[in-house]
């Protein structure tokens, strides 16, 4: 492919994105899903035309992956709001998020341990990827939901983010290093270092806040940004949990005055941060859209469709999805006390996070990912699965906010009605009066 060529291509996919993101919106369908099939039919005609050698994918896509992780941390951060009346529906998608993943760690890592017969390890360390929640996926598609829904979705689905990361990078140290996943000396030494990390995130927020404002060219947020995916890329040579310095760092720049201790505010001008703010959230925005974008596709690109020769993939994956929302409609069940699902127990889409750390997988030295029978066809069923569920209930959820909003109109429409009659009998009484 020529220089022109790629100056066509490359634009017009972003044109294409920018489409789907506007039928997303309209349809409650996620964008990501076209993005991939998109990847998926450009893979099929560039096979048809004899063009099939695409090794850069498989340096591309974790690149990509990467950058879209900690853009779509810091943009999470960014979106919370953390007030004292917010503090409940805080706590709630923090404890929703901790429980749903554990839960859906250990029940997923039973089935592959006893039913695909996966080893131990094998089987937890796959699990892992598979119970996180998308909050590139979930927070956009939660915009048709009540304000108080859409919060929780932005708390658990951030905090669900976080969260699996963590766990998932201390199992692999613990289980490279022969140590038990769970013990006294090994909690303890994980609570150690997320506090080491947060003073330490703490003082690179501080020194990021005061490089913010003592930068006077008009290039600035991109070289914040720079900083971040050094400190991030440091973080990860020291297996560090530095995900957290990313998530802290938004999280003070969007609650500057509310978090940022009173010492640290008397050195810094809080009005030109806030000024700031909206400039920066506007890049890293658009910056996410941009990387998320190309990910999906090349991620789409990556699949060949020869490769689903079996139904296999597909009962895999189905069982697995089957498995976490049913945890997720009991846990919705136990916590509101309604039988009826809720529309939250749809929210819970997997899609970046999830793809990124299974390849990372590959690089983990006891899992010998090519004979293992949970795979990308796996995970793209899950996606896939999870996508489609989501969709439906925002579908249901949309549905029945239109026939509340008629039955609405039709009761103020009887009222009105009322009301004439009884002003016309009223009038015919003057009348004879």
């Amino acid at each position: 492919m020529n220089t022109l060529s790629i100056l066509i291509v490359l634009p017009l996919l972003v044109v294409f994105s920018y489409l789907f993101d506007a039928i997303a919106r309209k349809t409650k369908f996620p964008s990501v899903i076209l993005l991939m099939f998109t990847g998926i039919i450009i893979r099929a005609i560039t096979n048809l035309y004899g063009f099939t050698d695409f090794g850069f994918l498989d340096k591309v896509i974790p690149v990509l992956g990467t950058v879209g992780l900690i853009l779509i941390v810091l943009e999470g951060a960014l979106e919370l709001d953390i007030k004292k009346e917010k503090l409940p529906v805080i706590l709630k998608g923090f404890f929703a998020a901790a429980l749903i993943l554990i839960l859906n760690i250990i029940a997923v890592s039973w089935a592959f341990e006893n039913i695909l017969n996966l080893e131990h390890k094998t089987a937890i360390i796959f699990a892992i990827p598979l119970a996180i929640i998308s909050s590139a996926v979930a927070i956009p598609s939660a915009a048709g939901l009540l304000n108080r829904e859409k919060e929780f979705v932005v708390y658990e689905s951030t905090f669900s983010d976080i969260l699996g990361i963590m766990i998932f990078n201390y199992a692999i140290r613990q289980f490279e290093s022969n140590q038990t996943l769970i013990s006294a000396e090994s909690i303890v030494a994980l609570g150690l270092q997320i506090i080491g990390v947060i003073v330490v995130s703490l003082i690179i927020t501080y020194l990021l806040f005061q490089l913010l404002q003592k930068i006077e060219h008009h290039v600035k947020f991109f070289l914040i940004l720079a900083l971040l995916v050094l400190v991030y890329a440091f973080g990860k040579f020291f297996h560090l949990p530095t995900l957290v310095t990313i998530f802290i760092f938004g999280l003070f720049l969007s609650n500057v005055k509310a978090l940022l201790p009173g010492f640290m505010q008397r050195y810094l001008d809080l009005n030109q941060t806030e000024k700031g703010l909206h400039e920066f959230h506007i890049l890293t925005a658009e910056s996410t859209f941009l990387v998320k974008t190309f990910f999906f596709l090349f991620f789409g690109f990556s699949i060949s469709l020869v490769e689903f020769s079996s139904v296999t993939p597909f009962i895999y994956g189905v069982l697995i999805f089957g498995i976490m929302l049913l945890i997720r409609y009991v846990y919705f069940i136990a916590t509101t006390f309604k039988i009826k699902p809720s529309p939250l127990v749809y929210m819970s889409p997997r899609g970046l996070i999830s793809i990124l750390l299974f390849l990372q997988i590959k690089e983990v030295t006891f899992i010998n990912t090519a004979a293992s029978i949970i795979d990308e066809q796996v995970l793209l069923v899950v996606i896939l699965a999870s996508m489609l569920m989501m969709t439906l209930g925002t579908m249901k959820k949309s549905k029945q906010d239109s026939e509340l909003d008629s039955a609405e109109n039709s009761e103020e429409t009887e009222t009105n009605t009322l009301d004439v009659f009884l002003d016309g009998i009223a009038d015919e009484k003057e009348d004879l009066t």
